[in-house]
């Protein structure tokens, strides 16, 4: 079976596990200066939050409303929506791990900050290493430096695909995320978090050449709208 992995810009990806439909992060059109689709198009079965940022929460709410989805998050984050509306949440925390209709769901540590738009604390951000039903793993790193957590990913096995950050000054950058890589042990990886605003201007093609190179792990590129099967 395939999984099939869409990204719509900055952290936020649609993803196909066997006809169910699990949206990463959204930050949409027009809030996300390079989507190409809003809350008003995506399907979604299950949205996943990794912190609070705006660039990874903005459409949350709406797209939550909109579609009835259970969002997959922290406690913090879930008390959150709850108060903004939304009726299905399932708010974990950093370690812990839940089982859902596509598979399993794991919070990973991740170092970065994390507040929700309006100022309210957010708890802990976090990745999520999910392991689905179709034999799959997939690591989402979230927003986060070079952790040496990582090495306990790869030490249980390494994952299918992980998707990670690059564009520096916010998060780990190409040099960190081809460590990384090596750590978790991904056999595949797709780059994000880049070339959405200037301060995060990266060579993704280049990323790519140096993650091959240096590790010897594969590389998808994708454009904004772009999707890879796995």
């Amino acid at each position: 079976m395939a999984l099939t992995i869409t990204w719509y810009g900055h952290s936020s990806f649609g993803i196909d596990a066997d006809g169910v439909k699990l949206v990463v992060d959204p930050f949409l059109k027009p809030n996300n200066p390079v989507a190409l689709v809003s809350a008003d198009e995506v399907a979604a079965d299950f949205i996943l939050l990794t912190h609070g940022h705006g660039d990874h929460v903005a459409d949350a709410v709406a797209l939550a409303k909109r579609t009835g989805a259970l969002v997959i998050c922290n406690f913090e984050i879930g008390n959150w929506l709850a108060a903004h509306g939304v009726e299905k949440t399932a708010g974990m925390n950093t370690g812990g791990a839940g089982t859902f209709p596509f598979g399993r769901v794991k919070l990973t540590v991740a170092h970065h900050s994390s507040s929700l738009p309006d100022g309210t604390y957010a708890g802990n951000p976090y990745g999520f290493l999910i392991n689905f039903n179709d034999g799959h793993d997939l690591y989402i790193a979230g927003d986060t430096a070079l952790t040496y957590d990582m090495k306990l990913i790869g030490d249980v096995g390494g994952v299918d695909v992980a998707i990670l950050p690059i564009g520096d000054f916010f998060t780990m950058g190409p040099e960190d995320a081809v460590i990384a890589a090596q750590w978790v042990k991904a056999k595949h990886v797709i780059p994000c978090h880049y070339n959405t605003f200037p301060p995060i201007a990266v060579d993704g093609p280049a990323f790519a050449k140096a993650l091959a190179r240096e590790a010897g792990i594969d590389c998808t590129i994708l454009a904004v709208g772009e999707s890879a099967a796995f």
